[in-house]
């Protein structure tokens, strides 16, 4: 019992030690990431209590919320935390009008193995490449949703994005898409027929 059960509780405290140690570093990175989205969330102005962060400028405001997410990303790159991190580093700079940089956030997060966030971002970048006139970009991601949808990104979103892209280059194939979504129930069925009447006749 000593000579075979010494390796085997050996093993057992290795195995206890990383569990806590594995549940200490997630409890920080949701911490860290927690704290990064109460500064996303600050007011701009005089704080009306104690518990509500403020910043007396947006710039003042952005640069924080910036240095936050950056902190994260950097910081948990590789998990959950870090992703979305970097997902919210591109809506800032999105918001900002600063397109080349989200693009940069949205395709560091859509390049990771991470898959939910990882079409969120697809969709995302779609949005961007579709402002930065570069519409076969966006068709190429849309459709690479649509090939693989997740629980954040359904097939069906990701359909009447295309649908909307294409309404005025490619109406044709534009109503193929959204017209078998016209008669899903609830808000697939609005968005597609919303879509449907922003096609090119």
């Amino acid at each position: 019992m000593v000579k075979f059960g010494a390796p085997v509780l050996a093993i057992l405290v290795l195995a206890s030690g990383w569990y806590f140690y594995s549940n200490y570093q997630r409890s920080a990175r949701q911490q860290a990431l927690r704290a990064a989205m109460r500064t996303n969330e600050a007011q701009i102005g005089p704080s009306t209590s104690e518990f509500v962060t403020s910043f007396p400028t947006q710039a003042e405001k952005d640069k924080a919320v910036e240095k936050a997410f950056v902190d994260v990303a950097t910081k948990y790159s590789g998990s959950h935390e870090g992703a979305i991190a970097q997902y919210f580093l591109g809506v800032a700079a999105a918001d900002q009008g600063k397109l080349k940089d989200a693009e940069k956030h949205f395709k560091a997060v859509a390049d990771s193995s991470d898959e939910p966030y990882s079409s969120q971002a697809k969709l995302s970048l779609a949005q961007v490449y579709e402002a930065t006139s570069r519409p076969a970009d966006a068709e190429k991601v849309l459709r690479s949703i649509i090939d693989h949808p997740t629980v954040l990104v359904s097939k069906e979103q990701a359909t009447i994005a295309l649908g909307r892209l294409l309404s005025k280059s490619k109406p044709a194939e534009a109503r193929k898409l959204l017209e078998p979504l016209r008669t899903e129930r609830g808000p697939v069925s609005r968005a597609a027929i919303s879509a449907l009447s922003e096609t090119t006749p």
